[in-house]
């Protein structure tokens, strides 16, 4: 037998040594009580037919009760069966992008938030898969490792910012060849990269590395975050220039724009979608149904042993007895009683 509080237990054996004890004091001081009002006398005219032996067996019924309820509370547990779960799903890399243009504000209250926002409200859609995190920039790292605990992801989505990798630029190919790193040597029929930014391809490989994700079978779907027309890019306030905004070499100020071709061709390459981000946030679930029709792998299995609850017993047993106190009388009925009643 099992419990599933076991401390509830220590109070059983105190009250199975107090309630008793209690119960004699309570029994004595009510002798006593009724001696001293009524006197000696005329006590076992009033008391007639008042049983002894019928109150100690209402103490004992009330105390067995009482240790039963507790005995119910510490949660005793016979008999068990064994459990298998399993959860079926894919296994999904969101690369972030976290560079300097993603703070751009051509969709408040920035690139960066807007993308972050959106990642939340997929994990909020996920169910059974598996996902995991890169931060990238000019280069690219693991930020969560593939994980079905979507709290520890919005976590470590949490604290990204602008700072979060140190090498400036863009680098899509780094943050693909990142993400196809994180999946392994497993099968990669039930895997997929979510690319989310504003598509500037610095470094030019992104391409190339979405060819080799396609030559995997992974499919890419990328979310662009921002505007085509072209955003200044502002500084922190306690940069060395002050605030404002970037500026070049000659002076003049740089401005950051959607690449949604570049983004798209990525998308294609693998045969996966490309989407804009928009404030209904409907891309999100377009990529969600794609996903949904993805083929699915078990990817946890977990058995475990559960014990049937068996608190039932004790506690109807304990109601049993107070309702036959309840209906057990202190006194008995004698001929004695009706002696005079009708000379």
């Amino acid at each position: 037998m099992r419990f599933a509080r076991p401390e509830l237990l220590h109070l059983l054996w105190i009250a199975a040594i107090l309630l008793p004890l209690f119960a004699i004091l309570v029994s004595r001081s009510t002798d006593r009580a009724r001696l001293e009002l009524v006197g000696s006398d005329l006590l076992p005219k009033l008391a007639r037919g008042f049983s002894p032996a019928r109150r100690r067996v209402k103490g004992v019924l009330q105390i067995v009760s009482l240790l039963l309820v507790l005995f119910a509370l510490a949660g005793p547990r016979v008999g068990s069966r064994e459990i298998t779960m399993r959860r079926r799903g894919i296994d999904l890399l969101i690369a972030m992008d976290t560079s300097l243009s993603m703070m751009a504000r051509d969709i408040p209250p920035s690139r960066l938030q807007k993308a972050k926002r959106e990642v939340v409200a997929l994990l909020d859609r996920l169910e059974g898969d598996r996902v995991g995190l890169v931060a990238f920039a000019g280069d690219a790292f693991l930020q969560c490792p593939l994980t079905l605990d979507y709290g520890a992801a919005r976590m470590f989505l949490e604290v990204l910012d602008e700072n979060s990798v140190s090498r400036p630029g863009t680098n899509l190919g780094g943050a693909i060849r990142k993400a196809l790193d994180a999946f392994g040597e497993e099968e990669d029929k039930y895997k997929a990269i979510i690319l989310v930014t504003d598509g500037e391809d610095l470094s030019g490989a992104g391409l190339g590395a979405a060819q080799e994700a396609a030559r995997r079978g992974i499919r890419i779907f990328t979310i662009g975050v921002g505007a085509e027309e072209g955003e200044p890019i502002p500084l922190p306030a306690d940069d060395t220039g002050g605030g404002g905004y970037k500026k070049d070499r000659s002076g003049e100020i740089v401005m950051t724009a959607l690449d949604a071709e570049t983004l798209e061709r990525i998308a294609l390459e693998t045969g996966g979608e490309f989407h804009r981000a928009t404030t209904g946030e409907l891309e999100l679930d377009r990529i969600y149904d794609t996903l949904a029709g993805l083929e699915e792998r078990e990817v946890a299995s977990r058995s475990f042993t559960q014990y049937e609850e068996r608190f039932q017993f004790p506690l109807g047993l304990a109601l049993l007895l107070l309702l036959i106190d309840f209906a057990l009388p202190e006194r008995v009925r004698t001929r004695r009683d009706w002696e005079g009643r009708f000379a």
